[in-house]
């Protein structure tokens, strides 16, 4: 077995989302893209990305680059993002940097450039996974603050099939763990009122099987709604659901639900 092979075995055994993202990123980092950022949502609209919080996004960007890029809305208008939300595979920052030498980026575009650049951040590569539904969205960038883009684009030239596949499957192992503390997370009482409507049990069932009264199990249910931003119970159903949120491993109990 390979190096890398045994890499990616140890990864898709892991079954914390942390775990992974520590060892993807420190993978990423040995191959010189010391600054990442991986975003997927199962809520875009045709407008856009959708609410951000109800998307999982993990990254080792300092904090004074995510408060504007992230909180602030920034990336909205970065071209790789909108070059994601539209095409799957990967993309040099080359090409970007060819659009705006030919004025094919807007006023907007051409900010969030600048702005990468006042934080070093002048070379990179983007990989955009395939989506199963129009409202799924997934990609990583990955840049650097070490190398020029030449150099980016060489060692894309030599190691990029390896790289993709090394994304491809961090992507994937992470589709199918808990989202944690990221997104919009539910405490273990919201969480398990709603596992046990959505296995079919009513308020009533509900309250006796956690020897609870009903109006208890009620309000447990109404905060799951507010905590996930929905009107109904159906919709935050189907919200923990996206998020991976029932049903989660516990390293010291084992698996939940």
């Amino acid at each position: 077995m390979t190096e890398i092979e045994r890499f990616l075995l140890d990864l898709t055994r892991m079954t914390s989302l942390e775990a992974v993202w520590t060892a993807h990123q420190d993978r990423m980092a040995g191959y010189g893209f010391d600054r990442i950022m991986y975003a997927a949502t199962r809520f875009k609209t045709d407008n856009g990305m959708g609410d951000m919080r109800d998307a999982l996004v993990l990254t080792n960007y300092p904090a004074d680059f995510t408060e504007t890029y992230l909180e602030g809305g920034l990336f909205r208008d970065a071209p790789l993002v909108r070059w994601a939300t539209r095409n799957v595979g990967s993309l040099s920052w080359t090409a970007i940097l060819e659009d705006a030498k030919a004025g094919r980026l807007s006023q907007a575009e051409l900010r969030v450039m600048e702005f990468n650049k006042r934080h070093g951040v002048n070379a990179g590569y983007g990989i955009s996974f395939p989506s199963v539904s129009p409202r799924t969205a997934h990609g990583i960038g990955l840049a650097s603050t070490q190398m020029n883009q030449a150099e980016v684009d060489a060692l894309w030239q030599e190691k990029g099939p390896e790289i993709e596949l090394l994304n491809h499957v961090a992507h994937l192992t992470i589709l199918s763990l808990p989202y944690g503390e990221h997104g919009r997370p539910l405490t273990d009482r919201q969480r398990e009122v709603l596992e046990l409507v959505a296995d079919g049990k009513t308020v009533g069932d509900a309250a006796m099987i956690m020897e609870l009264t009903p109006a208890t199990v009620e309000k447990h249910l109404r905060l799951a709604r507010e905590a996930l931003d929905v009107e109904t119970t159906a919709q935050a159903i189907m919200k923990a659901t996206a998020q991976n949120q029932f049903f989660h491993y516990d390293a010291d109990k084992g698996l939940r639900g």
